[in-house]
């Protein structure tokens, strides 16, 4: 698979190029190849330039469920004053509010309270971490109503930007309001913490997603904040004509509101900078203030002008100049996941109209014994079943286009052992702060077991034992704390499913011991 992202994705995954793919399908003797990209050093935090003549309501949706460390609270908390800190604030400027993310979502201020430097900035040191489940669509559907709301200080016809933090955990479905945020206007920049579903998020962020979803460990926000306040700005620059969901053949265009349905229509004239005599005109009404361009060049830059046709005023043109993406070619990313025993889950992406079907490849690595899927061009998922446990295999997915060309792309995937999954985790109190934990053993030929303990406070801590060992010590758990503790089992291939549990210290106050939950 290959995951588009920023420069500061913290990795990238380089796939092998269509001769590899051509070779793949014959003989499949090679899978993904991965390439570590070096870590780069965060900026400064000097003093930043101020931004006017910038106009937009601006809302953080903001993980404060239990999943959420209180280190990694704090370093988001720093990531959002250093992104917005450049903006002037005030009712004709840039408007600000956070919702949390937890069990019930809850708007911590409304966008109207903070309209100095100083105020919102004590405002988001004081957000506190709510704790709970990580109900992520219910705060969406929470948000489409704030962000349109003037109780909530939201102003009608300003433009609208969602920056949604997340560490890629949710306990409910995102897709739908989600799309309708969009479809009213919203544009979504979606920042993943942890290891989110990259077709999952780049669904859910505005277009194209290199642009709107950004990929970072939560020590290295500092190195996105600049692009990110760049792109944010793009939107919210007041009164001008700009456009945004660009893609290889189309972007929508936006400019603030000028006329009305009786005052008058706006023209919008465009032309490939190179090839002005192909001019194309288009109109709509007064009571516009967007309309999406179609059936463009891919990598052509587009010069756009704006012309208010207005019967009361005089309003100058407005021009913009935009250039489309380059061709979108589908596969051009492949994910495993859901691997068990027997089956795996296959993705790909983009999905492009252009394509008639696709073929899945796949066979066991090594060998030569291939089976063939066959999957319909307007989906982008199939599972493979009836495979060997423990295996590796080669998987090929060929996209087959109306005009006859195909391009390949090809991943590894490993079936998991049969039973490979620890269970029974139990934990014994061994003292103030420490806890044993104890499992009983996988099934399969275990190489050895992983202890990840997540604290809510301090740093995170990973044990690694021989199979023989089925127990371990967790130490420096404060009082008073949350703590998440998995166990994997390690297999020559991979890792086997995870158990974790919470682990509850009691207060000091209280009796000495410890409650644990399973997450749901």
């Amino acid at each position: 698979m290959t995951l588009k992202g920023s420069r500061a994705f913290g990795f990238k995954v380089v796939c092998p190029g269509p001769g590899f793919a051509m070779l793949a399908k014959a003989v499949l003797s090679l899978g993904l190849c991965l390439q570590l990209a070096a870590g780069q050093d965060a900026p400064e935090r000097g003093p930043q330039p101020s931004i006017s003549n910038s106009e937009g309501d601006l809302l953080f949706l903001l993980d404060s469920s239990g999943s959420v460390s209180y280190y990694e609270f704090s370093r988001v908390k720093e990531f959002m004053w250093d992104l917005v800190r450049p903006f002037t604030f005030g009712p004709k400027d840039v408007q600000t509010s956070i919702i949390h993310i937890s069990t019930t979502p809850t708007m911590e201020f409304p966008f109207d309270r903070y309209l100095s430097s100083g105020t919102l900035q004590q405002a988001i040191r004081d957000t506190q971490q709510l704790m709970g489940d990580t109900n992520t669509g219910k705060a969406l559907s929470y948000a489409k109503e704030k962000l349109f709301s003037g109780e909530a200080g939201a102003r009608p016809d300003v433009p609208k930007v969602l920056v949604w933090v997340t560490d890629g955990f949710s306990t409910d479905d995102i897709s739908e309001p989600m799309q309708l945020l969009k479809d009213m206007g919203v544009t979504v920049f979606i920042v993943s913490t942890g290891r989110g579903n990259y077709l999952e998020l780049s669904a859910a962020a505005s277009q194209p997603p290199e642009k709107h979803l950004h990929f970072v460990d939560v020590d290295d926000l500092p190195i996105i904040t600049e692009e990110l306040r760049d792109a944010i700005r793009d939107v919210i620059q007041a009164n001008r004509l700009h456009a945004v969901d660009i893609t290889s053949s189309s972007f929508r265009l936006m400019w603030p509101e000028l006329l009305s349905q009786e005052t008058g229509y706006y023209t919008i004239e465009y032309a490939p900078r190179g090839d002005l005599a192909r001019k194309r005109t288009k109109q709509v009404s007064g009571a516009h203030t967007s309309l999406t361009l179609s059936n463009l060049a891919p990598e052509t830059t587009y010069e756009v002008a704006l012309i208010p046709e207005s019967n009361v005023h005089y309003f100058p043109p407005q021009t913009t100049r935009v250039t489309t993406l380059a061709e979108e070619i589908s596969p051009a990313q492949v994910l495993i996941s859901e691997s068990g025993p027997r089956s795996f889950h296959v993705s790909w992406a983009p999905t492009l109209e252009s394509v008639m079907g696709y073929q899945i490849l796949y066979g066991p690595l090594p060998g030569n014994s291939v089976k063939l899927l066959e999957v319909d061009g307007k989906h982008n998922s199939t599972v493979v079943e009836n495979l060997a446990p423990n295996t590796t295999y080669l998987v090929t997915v060929t996209a087959v286009y109306k005009s006859g060309k195909e391009k390949s792309l090809s991943a590894k995937a490993c079936t998991q052992e049969e039973g490979s999954k620890v269970r029974h985790l139990r934990f014994e109190d061994m003292g103030p702060n420490t806890l044993k934990a104890s499992w009983d053993s996988a099934d399969g030929k275990v190489l050895g077991y992983r202890v990840r303990c997540r604290r809510q406070t301090g740093p995170s801590s990973v044990i690694s034992v021989s199979p023989q060992i089925h127990s371990v010590l967790l130490t420096d758990l404060a009082s008073g704390t949350t703590n998440k503790v998995c166990v994997k089992p390690m297999y020559k291939n991979q890792a086997g499913k995870g158990l974790c549990r919470m682990v509850h210290m009691q207060p000091a106050t209280e009796a000495q011991g410890y409650k644990h939950r399973q997450r749901a």
